[in-house]
């Protein structure tokens, strides 16, 4: 059983930072309350986590291979696990948003070198295990966020979802030191910190922009500065990768069309199927009056759907060309989300949502092996590390931009839906203060269903939108499979961070 505690220690890392991608989800509403936070607070709390994470793991990966992969992963656990203490002892909103960026830092350490330490632990079968064992776990942990996060919150209060981290961090650090040997790339080169630090303020600045806008509109001096902020910040990273001898991200592998169709389609993906979840789990712990452990009870079809669909993928859809699975995917995920929208009525309760939340699950596990596999195919093999780093990153940045553009829409709705009632009645909905209207006002529970049904169908509209969009994006870029590409690999669907990546890498 030696052997396997390499596994054991990067599958518990995997496991935590992927399962804090969602956990928040059902415990917003307890933290907006607690916290006397607004609902720019509470889409910050999901966002900068994901922000972080899209931001920094290329250059975590760059750092790893140079440094060492271990002393890296270990580095990423003790971030983690400080980052998790503080913002379980957050007192203010802005104290646990600063906290959560601080832990998504040390979620992309670790999510930057899990494939390469098991490349350098495993060979032959065993590494095939491994991988296999991997991305079960990955898997596992979107479905187990939202119940996790619904236990904790519900029987412990909200601020043990981060607790709950500290145990699970010190024993995989003690596996690691014990099992995991250390691994480096002796060609590595240094940073491309004008790269990181390009990116990460335009990323940052387009989704504070994005955010403000719910608040200010479209036209506010606020929302044009920030965006113009993000455009000038995008325009230096693209200037510093082209005239950098050693770029983070190689922008000439944006002259494939299929790693083109890659990047639009895990950034549409995860925009289209996943950023809404914040906002119904604020209509059914706020308006229906569940618990934290119903509300992610709620959300677990479509999840459960994703992890049984991507588990045998790779068996049914082997021979399936993939501009079929990925628009296909693309596509059902898009339906999925407009059949919640057309479902959505005040007075409607959650089981309206199951149907498109299991046909969402069905795109997301049919798609997502299949963006990776393309993404290895579209490159040559000594890129294959940064194509599967970019598209890393690009699912995580669609995540935390669609959580941005989503809300404006969302709350966009809330508005209308009042039929004239104070602009700032919306704010109270948005934050999670449905209950505390209803408990002043038990005449309110019409208007108050008929804002949700409202702000609800507008998002679905929205994702739905973005999901058809992916997959026709997807259908004019892929015209044929790549040359020699391993179709219907079985890539894990939550972290699709290359093998092949891993196989270039030299271990000491």
């Amino acid at each position: 059983m030696r052997k396997w505690l390499p596994l054991t220690a990067v599958c518990l890392g995997a496991f935590m930072l992927l399962v804090d991608v969602t956990i928040v989800t059902v415990a917003l509403p307890d933290m907006a309350e607690d916290m006397k936070t607004g609902f720019s607070g509470l889409q910050w709390v999901m966002d900068v986590y994901a922000l972080a994470l899209a931001a920094l793991l290329l250059g975590a990966g760059s750092l790893a291979d140079r440094i060492g992969r271990r002393r890296v992963y270990l580095g990423g656990l003790g971030v983690f696990a400080a980052a998790s203490l503080a913002c379980g002892l957050a007192t203010g909103p802005e104290a646990l948003i600063a906290f959560r960026a601080v832990q998504g830092l040390g979620g992309a350490a670790m999510f930057a070198t899990t494939m390469a330490l098991l490349s350098s632990a495993y060979q032959g079968r065993d590494r095939g295990i491994a991988f296999g064992v991997w991305g079960a776990v990955n898997g596992a942990a979107a479905a187990a966020g939202p119940i996790v996060g619904g236990l904790l919150t519900e029987h412990f209060g909200w601020r043990w979802i981060f607790f709950i981290n500290l145990p699970f961090c010190a024993l995989a650090v003690y596996v690691t030191v014990k099992a995991v040997a250390e691994s480096r790339n002796p060609r590595a080169t240094g940073l491309d910190l004008p790269g990181m630090v390009t990116f990460t303020a335009g990323a940052g600045a387009l989704t504070y922009a994005l955010i403000r806008v719910g608040e200010n509109g479209w036209t506010s001096a606020a929302t044009l500065g920030l965006l113009g902020l993000a455009v000038v910040a995008f325009a230096a990273f693209v200037l510093v990768e082209l005239r950098s001898t050693k770029p983070m991200l190689d922008l000439s592998l944006f002259r494939s069309p299929h790693f083109v169709a890659v990047m639009a389609g895990g950034l549409l993906l995860s925009g289209a199927a996943f950023s809404y979840l914040m906002y119904v789990s604020l209509w059914l712990q706020s308006a229906e009056g569940m618990g934290p452990v119903q509300a992610g009870l709620v959300l677990v079809p479509m999840s459960l759907a994703a992890f049984v669909v991507s588990a045998l993928a790779g068996r049914l859809l082997h021979a399936a060309p993939p501009r079929l699975t990925i628009a296909g995917g693309l596509l059902l995920i898009g339906a999925g989300a407009l059949l919640q929208a057309w479902m959505t009525d005040p007075g409607d309760g959650w089981t309206a949502l199951v149907p498109g939340l299991v046909l969402t699950g069905i795109g997301v596990g049919m798609a997502t092996p299949q963006l990776a596999a393309v993404a290895m195919a579209s490159v040559a093999p000594a890129r294959a590390g940064m194509a599967g780093g970019a598209l890393n990153t690009s699912r995580q940045l669609g995540n935390a931009l669609g959580i941005a553009v989503l809300g404006a829409v969302f709350h966009a709705g809330l508005v209308s839906g009042l039929d004239g009632r104070p602009r700032q009645t919306a704010d109270v909905l948005a934050s999670g203060g449905a209950g505390r209207l209803l408990a002043e006002a038990p005449d309110a529970a019409r208007w108050v269903e008929a804002a949700f049904a409202s702000g609800l169908r507008e998002t679905f509209l929205a994702s739905g939108v973005m999901g058809v969009a992916g997959a026709l994006l997807v259908a004019l870029l892929i015209r044929r499979p790549a040359a020699g590409a391993p179709v219907g690999a079985p890539v894990p669907a939550q972290a699709s961070a290359p093998a092949a990546a891993a196989s270039e890498r030299t271990p000491v």
